[in-house]
């Protein structure tokens, strides 16, 4: 069977119906004005597009003619078009298989821990190894489906599907840097280093950086901006020595502090003994003992040693402790870049933190299921060589 090929708004079209038919089934299949919304979402979407609905309609009919997309009233008597994609009763692929091919239809050429990040929505991979052995099924059958791109040396192998051109492929698999790196010996590996150079940084981290809110304006307006926004406990998470959640209570709120590092938490323990701090990793934050859901949860540079197929899966996990219409407040680094450190504050280790480019952030954001309500950045000042900074308010759907 020849595979068929689609060109880009056919592509974003059947890619749109195969992931609104899993993610939202109560509203498939989509009348026009809905298929243009998915189609020309920004979020999701690479690249994003601005298609009419007289472009739809004249790429729907030609799908309709060979055999890839049914046109479905609404009901009895109603004049209502729906479009339903058959590129499934065609291809016939399997859940993990239909997943990868929705995501590379949406999004183009993606390493395997991009998509496994990717299509937790449409099928819950156990592991990137599980998604690299589903890519490895669809580019060895009979008419391949996908096929690995060729790439620099050191990065990670990046696929696209072959059900159609794909837009500067061979750019998109050679960016100057490649984020994914920091996972090169394992996520453990990664949070091992993270966790000993914070340890042994904690003593020095807390005298170099326990008073830096006042030399920060800007900082400080937009936690207290928070701290009017807020409705119930803060989670401040990856709370270092403690000088923002101190800065949070100050304002009148109920705060309580999360950290990896041991070290950085008998710091904030010891200046601030009113307040609560305790050892624990992202994956474990709990709701709190007195509430059903945080009111706010404040992650002030704690995501910056993530590679980017860990942001939208961690904000996911992260964010389902926090109230409806609670504020999940993020601030990052961005460049898109990794900078290795290997000496803090006089102190020897062994850390990448990872500059996101600001709208891979801000596509995480929305891939958790957020709402982004503010985002701002900040330009480094000139002559302090500072990286630029990305501070983003989102809000849990109510």
């Amino acid at each position: 069977m020849a595979l068929p090929v689609l060109d880009p708004t056919e592509q974003r079209i059947i890619g749109s119906l195969l992931e609104k038919q899993r993610t939202v089934p109560a509203s498939y299949p989509l009348s026009l004005n809905a298929l243009r919304l998915a189609c020309n979402q920004t979020s999701s979407r690479d690249p994003v597009m601005d298609l009419s609905e007289r472009d739809l309609q004249d790429a729907a009919r030609t799908l309709k003619d060979r055999g890839l997309l049914r046109l479905v009233w609404a009901g009895a008597g109603s004049r209502v078009v729906k479009y339903h994609q058959l590129l499934d009763e065609v291809l016939e692929p399997a859940d993990d298989e239909r997943a990868l091919l929705t995501v590379l239809l949406l999004r183009g050429a993606q390493s395997a821990g991009e998509l496994k990040t990717r299509t937790e929505r449409l099928h819950p991979f156990a592991d990137k190894e599980a998604v690299e052995a589903c890519l490895a099924r669809l580019a060895a059958a009979p008419e391949p489906l996908v096929r690995e791109t060729q790439v620099q040396h050191g990065r990670d192998a990046r696929w696209i599907h072959l059900l159609g051109p794909v837009p500067q492929a061979e750019q998109l698999v050679a960016p100057s840097a490649d984020l994914e790196t920091v996972l090169a010996d394992g996520v453990q590996a990664r949070d091992a280093k993270v966790v000993a150079a914070y340890d042994a940084v904690a003593p020095a981290y807390a005298e170099q950086f326990g008073e830096e809110l006042i030399t920060k304006p800007f900082d400080v307006w937009l936690l207290e901006h928070i701290a009017e926004l807020n409705e119930g406990p803060i989670m401040d998470l990856g709370c270092g020595p403690g000088q923002i959640a101190a800065f949070l209570a100050d304002t009148g709120a109920e705060v309580h502090g999360l950290d990896a590092s041991a070290g950085m938490v008998e710091q904030a323990r010891a200046a601030y003994p009113d307040l609560d701090f305790s050892v624990g990793r992202f994956h474990q934050l709990l709701r709190p003992r007195n509430a059903a859901a945080w009111g706010t949860i404040l992650a002030w540079y704690c995501f910056v040693h993530l590679a980017p197929s860990e942001l939208a899966s961690t904000l996911r996990s992260v964010s389902a402790t926090l109230r409806p219409g609670g504020t999940l407040a993020l601030a990052l680094h961005t460049g898109g870049e990794v900078l290795h450190v290997d000496t803090l504050l006089g102190t020897a280790v062994d850390l990448d933190y990872v500059l996101h480019p600001r709208d891979q952030v801000l596509a995480a954001v929305a891939d958790a299921g957020l709402e982004v309500a503010e985002w701002y950045e900040r330009k480094p000042v000139p002559e302090e060589a500072q990286t630029v900074r990305l501070y983003v308010l989102a809000r849990r759907p109510e």
